[in-house]
């Protein structure tokens, strides 16, 4: 309980972007589930103007790192929970943090290792469903579906294609001068061309737009994450890795072409019911946080992403 009264739920899920994004329709399900309790995401800072836009789904974010590692100890918002609920992984890291914040009742994926018991872990399971799952077979109805968000205030429609070379790993990045084939392809199209960059991918952005002789201003680099939900908001059509911008023109329903490298569309790409969403992917699984780009990546040639922009 909550000093005020109220029962809390507590949800795990310390990501990044991509995995905030698929983990919308979860979130809906258990706001939908548990009208009365006042409900937190432990989740990186940085993701609390999204997790605004889903109005009270999420009455607060409490910043919770768990990217590199599953967190140890939680913060102690999460301490004493009616219901926590882990939405991060499959343990026994993940749960035995949530055990020991000594929640009334944990929502989990079986664990014999962390003495957890709960729905099956399946291999190769779509992200969106994998958690939509988890709660569903514990008696909260999840709809995979509820995947859209509302543009943030400020949103402009600039209508230009949106391209986003940077990804969280090497293996997912395409190389430079296969976007800015792309960037000259979409200019001679008579498309307007912007190229976004997020912290630490500045230098790939600015590469791409100097390769293409993009005109002053095309990088689009240096906001937070609000700033970039907006870009890609605005866009006529957005290309990019696997990787959060992806999800970002799936949310926003944003026409979308996607690279997937490594690892495969059925596990973490567009709906495929959602034809504004295109997926290039040569077949070949590896490793996504490999230190260089994918072989099955570097099979993709600009040629066809053009043709995919093309015909969104």
């Amino acid at each position: 309980m909550t000093a005020g009264g109220a029962p809390r739920l507590v949800v795990l899920r310390a990501l990044g972007l991509g995995d905030f994004l698929t983990g919308v329709p979860a979130l809906r399900a258990l706001a939908d589930a548990l009208p009365a309790h006042e409900r937190l995401l432990l989740a990186p800072a940085f993701l609390s103007p999204l997790a605004a836009l889903l109005g009270d789904v999420v009455h607060e974010v409490v910043d919770t790192e768990g990217r590199g590692a599953p967190p140890a100890a939680l913060p102690a918002a999460a301490i004493g929970a009616d219901v926590a609920v882990n939405l991060h992984g499959r343990g026994p890291q993940s749960h035995a943090a949530l055990r020991a914040a000594e929640p009334r009742r944990l929502i989990a994926f079986a664990c014999p290792a962390a003495g957890v018991s709960g729905p099956e872990w399946r291999a190769g399971e779509h992200e969106v469903a994998r958690w939509c799952r988890l709660l569903s077979e514990s008696g909260i109805p999840a709809d995979p579906a509820a995947l859209d968000l509302a543009p943030p205030g400020g949103t402009e429609r600039h209508g230009a294609t949106v391209l986003h070379p940077g990804a969280a790993a090497p293996a997912r990045r395409w190389p430079v001068d296969r976007w800015a084939a792309v960037a000259r392809a979409e200019r001679t199209a008579g498309r307007d061309v912007l190229v976004s960059a997020g912290p630490g991918e500045e230098e790939a952005a600015r590469s791409v737009a100097a390769a293409a002789a993009l005109p002053p201003g095309a990088v689009r680099a240096g906001g937070d994450l609000e700033d970039l939900a907006r870009l890609v908001a605005g866009a006529g059509r957005v290309a990019c890795a696997d990787t959060g911008v992806a999800h970002l023109a799936t949310a926003f329903g944003v026409p979308s072409v996607v690279l997937f490298g490594p690892t495969p569309p059925a596990e973490w790409g567009p709906p495929p019911d959602r034809d504004r969403h295109r997926v290039l992917w040569t077949g070949r699984r590896g490793d996504p946080n490999g230190p260089a780009p994918d072989p099955g990546l570097l099979e993709i040639e600009p040629a066809a992403v053009s043709a995919e922009l093309a015909a969104l």
